[in-house]
């Protein structure tokens, strides 16, 4: 097994650079999530790591070794498709078998790899069926069989689950999740799916227009987002937008925001707060804060139920908020009902202005 590093590395297209002086470490035996919208430069890098395509400039190396400029068949890595890519024609032994048969492997060796593959995927008895007689989930099992089985440094995964309907996503992300520890490889996968990254992964990398905008563990990123991208891309996130008052910010009508979260900055500089949903209370009288020191008034516009939560959009000084509560039974509120909203400053993250 091994890390990987990626050092200033930036590839263009013609004018569009898609990737600009990216760097970032994944060390040894750790599972990372690269997030970001489409054409931001997730999937352009994968290929860089993997040796499908090579950086204009800058440094990548697996384990120590520079490799920027050496093929991808030479890299020792294994690499999972949101398609699965097996071979329809063979069994599925076969399909774990191929990359070993190319590599001239003996028969009795190829034998005992592809099965102890089949039975970390949870596949031992189905060596001989062929693809189209296995489920979506099994067949991506396969695909992540055939990629391991041949010991790489490294494993690649781009929208492995992409292709899969939620309920078997959810278990394939354990599955995947148990099948990393148990190897305890390398792995860096390729996501849209921002629950997905949260959950699996133990950093998270979020690329803008080729661009790192932020790294780093789950809950760090979640709950001190360093820009108003990072917070509303990973989650969703209340945006306030004011002067910057020492401790917080002050709105344009006058209303100040505590802020617990964030580098402090100075006074009357432009700034951000952002608030995650499910960290606002939501009541009908002002006595309800229970001591937050930050409380806006507002008026229900929307409310969607969500069977265990419902969310509600609420109007004030311009602005729809959102708020995110526990179905609990009790009553809810109506549309054009007053409210008060309140929250802590912990909850509160302050960001510079971009």
């Amino acid at each position: 097994m091994a890390g990987v590093q990626v050092s200033n590395v930036s590839r263009s297209f013609g004018a569009h650079k898609a990737l600009d002086d990216v760097s970032i470490d994944f060390a040894d035996g750790g599972f990372y999530a690269l997030l970001g919208p489409s054409g931001s430069g997730k999937t352009t890098l994968l290929r860089q790591i993997a040796g499908f395509d090579f950086p204009d400039t800058g440094r990548i190396a697996i384990g120590g070794e520079s490799v920027e400029h050496v093929p991808v068949e030479k890299r020792r890595i294994g690499m999972v498709f949101q398609n699965y890519a097996l071979f329809p024609n063979m069994s599925i032994a076969h399909n774990i078998a191929f990359g070993l048969s190319v590599r001239g492997e003996a028969k009795a060796t190829i034998a005992t790899e592809v099965q102890r593959a089949l039975d970390l995927v949870q596949l031992g008895k189905l060596g001989e069926r062929r693809p189209h007689q296995l489920s979506g989930g099994q067949r991506q099992r396969v695909a992540l069989a055939r990629a391991i089985v041949t010991k790489p440094r490294v494993l690649l995964l781009d929208e492995p689950l992409g292709a899969l309907d939620k309920a078997l996503r959810v278990d394939m992300q354990i599955e995947l999740k148990r099948i990393q520890r148990e190897i305890g490889i390398t792995t860096i996968f390729v996501t849209h799916d921002q629950e997905e990254a949260l959950t699996m992964s133990d950093r998270i990398g979020i690329l803008r227009d080729g661009r790192l905008v932020q790294e780093g563990p789950p809950e760090e990123i979640y709950d001190r987002p360093k820009s108003e991208f990072a917070a509303t891309f990973l989650g969703d996130a209340n945006i306030f937008r004011g002067d910057a008052t020492g401790n917080g910010i002050r709105l344009p009508d006058g209303t100040a925001i505590a802020a617990g979260v964030g580098d402090r900055l100075a006074a009357g500089t432009k700034a951000s707060c952002a608030v995650r949903p499910e960290r606002i209370r939501i009541a009908t009288d002002a006595g309800a804060s229970s001591g937050n020191a930050n409380t806006l008034k507002g008026q229900v516009s929307k409310r969607i139920f969500a069977g265990n939560n419902s969310t509600y959009f609420v109007e004030r000084a311009g602005q729809t908020l959102k708020v995110i509560v526990q179905n609990t039974g009790i009553d809810r509120l109506a549309e054009g009902q007053d409210v008060m909203l309140s929250w802590s400053p912990e909850s509160t993250v302050l960001i510079a202005a971009s």
